[in-house]
């Protein structure tokens, strides 16, 4: 064996070990179910796995706009009304991110109440039920399926010359050995290590579990003839949302999203802190969505991870342990108090009517 057969060997050696890496990384970090199958205990967990925190906080605007609880002043700009109570803690981080907003845009409201404790720690508690994948093992999975695919297909470009080099030196030696060019004894391997580092690399954005896909399914069904903006925002996310005027409010607000984190990124490097968020796009819009998981993967309330000033996860903020439970939180399955009741108006101009179709 010459010099060429021994690189051939080492690549094939290679890239069989990083793409076992891979797959035993995505397996761990996808969260295992023990048990019965996991079930959502609310519509605000539904709405968490439907379209992670803005979903969540979607949700709880359309039941504060459709009862007249929280009302447009502006374009973009709400105000709420007084003695307004929260009906479940998704509705109350509105209600504070709506009193921490100076100007009252929506978009800014949005996003602080998306990084609220009581948000944040819905998506822990998915974690930990194995319905969701937290994030540590996910970013990791994903650069290790980019390099690899990345490596493979530089080494597939350097193996044509390497050919040529090979054949040349073959010729010169005479020998009279057969040989295999070195692009046909690398071709394979290198071809199935792109393909599994692009595989790898999709499967990392596969946010919601088998077991987590088969609960949505679940309460969806249960809900099916619910057509309330409520209950199909938190299903479906802004998908599901058919009412105009409400389209009209929360649609620019959900793109605004990523002016409001980066107005709080300036904030955070203005006040010296550094960090980073975990975002995801999820629907056609390519919206941000926010979850700072906690640092054990995902143990509702571990204390763990920070969603603090500006727009860092992992800051020196507010820890996101603090604050209500997920598995207790909102409304339950079987009710959805905080839905939009039959013959109410999210605005007496719009003339768009938020009732109940159950």
């Amino acid at each position: 064996m010459n010099f060429f057969d021994w690189f051939a060997v080492a690549i094939w050696a290679g890239v069989i070990l990083s793409t076992v890496r891979l797959l035993r990384g995505l397996r761990r970090s996808q969260p295992s179910t023990l048990g019965p199958a996991p079930r959502l205990h609310d519509l605000s967990e539904a709405a968490f796995m439907a379209g992670g925190p803005g979903s969540v906080v979607d949700a709880a605007l359309v039941s504060l706009l459709c009862d007249g609880r929280m009302v447009v002043g502006g374009p973009g700009i709400v105000q709420v009304r007084p003695g307004v109570r929260a009906a479940d803690p998704a509705e109350r981080a509105v209600l504070q991110a709506q009193r921490g907003a100076p100007s009252g845009w929506l978009y800014q409201i949005r996003y602080a109440a998306m990084r609220d404790p009581a948000v944040q720690e819905i998506g822990d508690a998915l974690a930990a039920r194995g319905l969701i994948a937290p994030p540590r093992g996910r970013r990791a999975g994903h650069r290790h399926g980019v390099i690899q695919a990345v490596a493979c297909g530089v080494l597939l470009m350097l193996s044509l010359p390497l050919t040529f080099i090979a054949l040349t030196l073959a010729l010169r030696d005479e020998d009279g050995s057969f040989h295999l060019p070195f692009i046909v004894e690398v071709f394979p391997v290198l071809l199935a290590g792109i393909v599994m580092g692009i595989a790898g690399t999709s499967r990392t954005r596969q946010r919601v579990t088998r077991a987590g896909a088969a609960a949505l399914r679940d309460i969806r069904a249960h809900y099916r003839t619910d057509r309330s903006p409520y209950v199909q925002v938190s299903l479906f996310g802004l998908r599901g949302l058919r009412d105009p005027y409400l389209r009209e409010q929360l649609v620019p607000a959900a793109r605004g999203t990523r002016l409001a984190a980066a107005q709080a990124g300036a904030r955070t490097r203005g006040s010296g802190q550094v960090g980073t968020e975990t975002v995801w796009a999820t629907g056609a819009d390519a919206i941000p969505v926010v979850w700072c998981a906690g640092g054990d993967g995902g143990s509702g309330g571990s204390g763990g991870s920070s969603c603090g000033s500006g727009a860092s996860c992992g800051s020196s903020g507010s820890g996101c342990s603090s604050g209500s439970s997920c598995g207790s939180s909102g409304s339950s399955c079987g009710s959805s108090s905080s839905s939009c009741s039959s013959g109410s108006s999210c605005s007496s101009s719009s003339g768009s009517s938020c009732s109940s179709s159950s």
